[in-house]
């Protein structure tokens, strides 16, 4: 999936990385989010799996955008 087909929702220039690029929360067209954040060893996931970290402000950000 290419980036440019998911719908962005933080990142607007008022969080942690300003109008760069991360860490960020995107919606797919069906609806799941796909977070992007620094990688994280807190443990080991099931293989086909990742752990990302993300401040709490960006999550919030997401639902905000999201009228949750």
């Amino acid at each position: 999936m290419a980036r440019e087909e998911l719908t962005r929702l933080t990142g607007n220039g008022n969080g942690t990385c300003g109008d760069e690029d991360c860490p960020n929360v995107y919606r797919t067209a069906s609806g799941s989010l796909v977070v992007q954040g620094s990688a994280s060893e807190a443990f080991t996931p099931p293989p086909g799996e990742a752990l990302v970290e993300i401040p709490e402000e960006v999550l919030r950000e997401a639902v905000r955008a999201l009228g949750w």
